[in-house]
């Protein structure tokens, strides 16, 4: 690596207070994943420890974004706002985005809500499920393309991640554009991720949640009324299942460097 790999983690929402404690933002949580996942390459890839200068940008409260000239890749985060509004600072991203695909030197990597709005941005449909929410450590079906970026090889055709969402890009079959490949699957969401070699690679889920993470947020909007107490009981009962976040932090890093 002949310098740092500039990445500008653009934050879409703010965590809860006790993961604010501990990490500051969601941005602090990605350079969590992201320092994990650099220990799991220092075989593969040497020097990536000292490879990454990371900076977060508040693309949701002040709409602040950097110049593209100043870095390699965006990171966008996950957020509880719903992707395909038309609130003025979504609007903004969504432009950002495209802005970004119309080039071909910065790379995109989407998480959640990122991931959705990468599909917005490529003309893609994006709405709520019409089957359910997707929370807690969820399993997947890979796909080829999948088995290889996550190098899925304990568990073959599967990847485990956390899920906190009720929106979705969706397609049928095979409506992606060409050029780009689907990830994975569940019941529930048929696009768990879209990769473009060299330009972008995104997840429905989130590598970089914890189960403390996902805890707070589910105690949270069940006591909102968001989630019933049966929803509850389920995520909870699955939130200690092992999942594979770091696994794909490593993906996210070999799609930035190779």
């Amino acid at each position: 690596m002949k310098r740092p790999l500039r990445i500008a983690i653009l934050l879409c929402d703010s965590p809860l207070y006790l993961t604010a404690e501990k990490y500051g933002s969601y941005g602090g949580v990605f350079k969590a994943l992201l320092e994990r996942s650099t220990e799991s390459l220092k075989n593969e890839i040497p020097g990536i420890e000292n490879g990454l200068e990371l900076t977060s940008w508040n693309v949701y409260q002040v709409e602040e974004y950097p110049n593209l000239e100043d870095i390699d890749a965006i990171l966008i985060t996950g957020s509880r706002f719903t992707s395909y509004d038309d609130l003025p600072w979504i609007k903004k991203l969504v432009d950002f985005t495209k802005a970004i695909l119309a080039q071909d030197r910065v790379r995109i990597i989407g998480v959640c809500f990122g991931h959705q709005i990468l599909g917005r941005a490529l003309g893609l449909p994006v709405c709520r499920s019409e089957i359910a929410w997707e929370t807690s450590v969820t399993p997947m079906s890979l796909t080829p393309t999948g088995q290889f970026l996550f190098k899925a090889n304990l568990k073959p055709n599967m990847l485990s991640l956390m899920q906190m969402h009720r929106d979705i890009v969706r397609v049928e079959g095979s409506e992606l554009p060409d050029g780009i490949e689907n990830l994975g699957s569940t019941d529930v969401c048929q696009l768990q991720g879209m990769y473009k070699k060299g330009r972008f690679i995104s997840v429905q889920g989130h590598p970089e949640f914890t189960p403390d993470i996902v805890k707070e947020i589910v105690h949270a909007r069940t006591e909102m009324g968001i989630f019933t107490k049966e929803m509850h009981d389920d995520a909870m009962n699955r939130l200690w299942d092992g999942h594979d976040g770091i696994a794909v932090g490593c993906a996210f890093l070999r799609f930035l460097i190779k």
